[in-house]
């Protein structure tokens, strides 16, 4: 009997992807950081994770999508700042190397979508996401 292959960057550790969803989701500082920065959801398909932001007072202009290791970064600064508008950014560490995966963004009335592919291949170098 043959053993079927996986691509390498599928290989998530299910139960560790499991329980940092949990912590994540308890954290009290994920409730904090949705009121005084904005709101962030995370969702799973078959193909896919994908991280979405509420910025309803941003232009995509305003909006940057930096990925880092494990670590996806969305900033939002209005141009030109005012006092009402300030720099505003949130940041999840994911339990595995992102970089390494094909990442994609839209952005669509005030919704921010980033979309973390679990089967494609992506450059393996931290960057910028260009957003449409």
């Amino acid at each position: 009997m043959m053993k079927k292959k996986h691509p390498q960057n599928q290989a998530f550790d299910f139960a560790l992807v499991e329980k940092w969803l949990e912590t994540y989701f308890l954290d009290p500082l994920t409730s904090y950081y949705d009121q005084t920065q904005f709101q962030i959801d995370l969702f799973e398909t078959d193909h896919e994770w994908i991280v979405e932001a509420i910025l309803n007072d941003y232009e995509i202009s305003d909006i940057r999508v930096f990925i880092e290791e494990k670590k996806l970064t969305i900033t939002a600064i209005k141009h030109p700042p005012s006092r009402t508008h300030h720099k505003r950014s949130r940041s999840i560490e994911f339990p595995f190397y992102i970089k390494e995966q094909d990442i994609t963004a839209s952005f669509t009335n005030g919704v921010l979508e980033v979309f973390i592919s679990k089967t494609k291949k992506g450059s393996g170098k931290n960057r910028y996401i260009t957003l449409p």
